[in-house]
């Protein structure tokens, strides 16, 4: 008989981080703002979009954005002077947000008067996908240039989003992408991951973006009132 007493510790952070997410998401949920956890690789597009989408919806949505990044504030400071309010996070080489990293951001951010929070969480297509940040709905973007055969080395990532956005678009006749193919990896992963194919650069394909998260916010928050 062993008398060796095996803890396990993952299983107990990520239980204790699912209690601190749940408290996260209620507390957004009363106060009528939906949370968005944005993932993707570095260069993927994440900063681009939640620009594209501040541009489409910020004159109807009060919008606040939490950038998380291993050390530097360049991305909140892209994001600020787009009129928004924003908040940094450096994880100091952590490769990924809890919901307790993302309870401070909140804090420093002020959630007061807000429709939606974009978190962009580190760039990184493992690690954040393991941890609930609190947020209500998750999104990843995936770039043409970095490949279509992203849904079998990733597939956690894939399984763990609403939505998909292919981003760059635009560099269709230059990439090797096979967008049905990813669509078919999505559909044997995740069947009900919403695909949305678009360009930040010249806009296309945006709309549906921002249409989707208006959905997305009358399914997990309810009907929004005007600002």
């Amino acid at each position: 008989m062993s008398r060796v007493k095996l803890i396990q510790v993952k299983e107990g952070v990520l239980a204790e981080n699912a209690q601190q997410a749940e408290t996260v998401r209620q507390r957004l949920r009363s106060s009528g703002t939906l949370l968005l956890n944005l993932m993707a690789s570095p260069g993927a597009g994440k900063t681009s979009l939640i620009l594209e989408t501040i541009r489409v919806l910020g004159d109807q949505w009060r919008i606040g954005v939490i950038e998380a990044d291993l050390d530097s504030s360049v991305d909140a400071e892209r994001v600020a002077e787009a009129g928004v309010r924003a908040t940094q996070l450096t994880t100091g080489g952590l490769c990924h947000l809890d919901a307790s990293m993302v309870a401070q951001g909140l804090e420093a951010l002020g959630e007061e008067d807000l429709d939606l929070i974009i978190l962009e969480n580190v760039g990184n297509l493992v690690c954040p996908a393991e941890f609930d940040t609190g947020a209500h709905v998750s999104a990843m973007i995936l770039s043409l240039p970095e490949g279509d055969d992203k849904p079998r080395k990733y597939p956690l990532m894939f399984s763990a989003c609403q939505a998909l956005v292919i981003n760059k678009t635009d560099y269709a006749a230059l990439a090797d992408f096979d967008t049905e193919a990813v669509r078919e990896g999505v559909r044997r992963l995740n069947p009900d991951m919403a695909v949305i194919p678009l360009s930040c650069r010249n806009g296309e394909g945006v709309a549906d973006w921002t249409d989707w998260l208006e959905d997305r916010f009358r399914k997990e928050i309810g009907p929004r009132n005007p600002s």
